[in-house]
């Protein structure tokens, strides 16, 4: 316990000004700093770590790009919302886990290949079949198949672990 408090002391404000400079929010910067330290905490074998900085940094990218998609669900959901007659808008809670939903979904298209990521695009917002996203992206029907089936089993899993009340996990793929 005792090295991390030295790494909070020696590196909070540090990280907190780096996080406010991305983030231009004492409050949020705070937060993400906060959290950085808490994931640190989960890490094991603190003592190897040869760079601290560096190390924070990892985490800290982490948790900005998940704060940034986020938003940008949120930012996309509300202004949908907007555009629905008032009274049937969902309630506070139903937009929460709407939005929790998204961000699950989102999380699973993650790190899937740019054709798949393109097919299950195709598929779910332009209406397109299999045959018609074969040829539209230059691959073989079975390919398509293959990869939709890869894409709707990542996001059952992604739906399993909201349901199972898991946090989604974030990748490395901003640069703080």
């Amino acid at each position: 316990m005792h090295l991390v408090q030295q790494l909070f002391s020696d590196h909070h404000a540090w990280l907190t000004g780096r996080l406010q400079a991305r983030l231009g929010n004492v409050a949020d910067a705070q937060d993400l700093a906060s959290e950085t330290f808490v994931r640190m905490v989960g890490q094991r074998d603190l003592d190897a770590v040869q760079e601290p900085r560096a190390f924070l940094t990892t985490i800290a990218k982490r948790l900005l790009f998940s704060f940034w998609r986020r938003r940008d669900l949120e930012r996309a959901y509300l202004d949908t919302l907007a555009l629905r007659p008032e009274e049937t808008a969902p309630s506070p809670e139903e937009r929460a886990v709407l939005i929790e939903t998204l961000e699950h979904i989102a999380q699973a298209l993650d790190g899937l290949a740019l054709k798949a990521h393109q097919a299950f695009l195709l598929s779910q917002l332009d209406g397109l079949g299999y045959h018609a996203i074969a040829a539209e992206l230059g691959i073989s029907h079975s390919t398509v198949r293959r990869h939709m089936a890869e894409t709707f089993g990542r996001i059952a899993m992604a739906m399993a672990r909201q349901q199972a009340g898991l946090a989604c996990t974030a990748r490395v793929t901003a640069s703080v």
